[in-house]
């Protein structure tokens, strides 16, 4: 889904090369919180049941404790499947939002440095962060975080760059 909303928003000679996404390793950890959260929660019930809940009230708490973490990991599976950053021959895109999106892009003719931070653990488990440095004082793509593959990703921007200013050069 979230790629053909970014073929959508491509120009004519425009192609995807590369998309790439946030590494898995985040959506698990914000799962484990709210299964932590949900644990906590039913702790507190199961102790605060013969003090505070009333009998006919406990099955409502209960499904409460498991449908509020359950729609929250749900939500962040989604947000984290439809999160995504794409190369394509001209510009880098990063498209955010589940219901409403968010389409951010910056120009390869004005890149100018690419910031590549990675972690031990973040090379052990291969995620890091890149940071995108353009010439061009807008609104563009400055921080592509907890990337999968960031120095793959890197490179191709590399690559794509290199081919433009060929292409680029041999048009004047």
């Amino acid at each position: 889904m979230s790629i053909e909303y970014v073929r959508q928003q491509l120009g004519g000679a425009e192609r995807i090369l590369y998309t790439e996404r946030h590494h898995w390793l985040f959506f698990v950890a914000e799962m484990i919180k709210w299964i932590l959260f949900a644990a906590a929660v039913l702790v507190l019930l199961i102790l605060l049941r013969g003090w505070w809940l009333p009998d006919a009230g406990w099955v409502w708490y209960l499904l409460l404790v498991f449908l509020v973490p359950a729609a929250r990991i749900g939500w962040g599976f989604l947000s984290w499947k439809m999160n995504v950053y794409v190369l394509t021959n001209r510009r880098v895109i990063e498209l955010t939002g589940v219901l409403s999106k968010r389409v951010a892009d910056s120009s390869l003719e004005k890149l100018t440095d690419i910031v590549l931070k990675q972690s031990i653990l973040g090379r052990m488990l291969g995620y890091g962060d890149i940071i995108v440095l353009t010439a061009s004082a807008g609104a563009g793509i400055s921080n592509l975080k907890q990337i999968r593959h960031p120095a793959e990703f890197k490179t191709q921007m590399l690559d794509v760059k290199e081919a433009l200013e060929r292409e680029l050069g041999a048009s004047n």
